[in-house]
């Protein structure tokens, strides 16, 4: 089986979104989930994830606030914003059509040109 894949340039934030879409999370339980959620084809490292996570905190597209988690430990948990879900919106319409031309790249064949 291949081992995990780099994630593209730009697609950090559109993941990050989308797992805090699904539920408020603390920053290890993000990359968790994205991991979970791509079958461990992207592993995401806590070093990318962090600054991703204040840089989306500074546009205003998730917060934090303090809880506590299941193990009874205090975490900062990130949740997605109006305006997050606005750009959640936005990046994955720009995935979509970006995927979508790839893919039809792909398919050309040599009979097709």
């Amino acid at each position: 089986m291949p081992g995990p894949v780099d994630l593209l340039p730009g697609t950090l934030d559109l993941l990050v979104l989308k797992a805090l879409s699904l539920a408020p999370m603390h920053g290890w339980g993000i990359g968790q989930r994205i991991d979970q959620l791509s079958r461990d084809v992207f592993q995401v490292q806590q070093g990318s994830l962090y600054p991703a996570l204040q840089r989306m905190l500074r546009k205003g597209w998730i917060r934090s606030e303090w809880r506590t988690t299941e193990n009874a430990r205090r975490a900062r948990y990130y949740v997605l914003t109006a305006q997050g879900r606005r750009q959640l919106e936005a990046e994955t319409a720009l995935w979509q059509r970006t995927a979508a031309a790839v893919n039809g790249i792909l398919r050309v064949r040599m009979a097709d040109r």
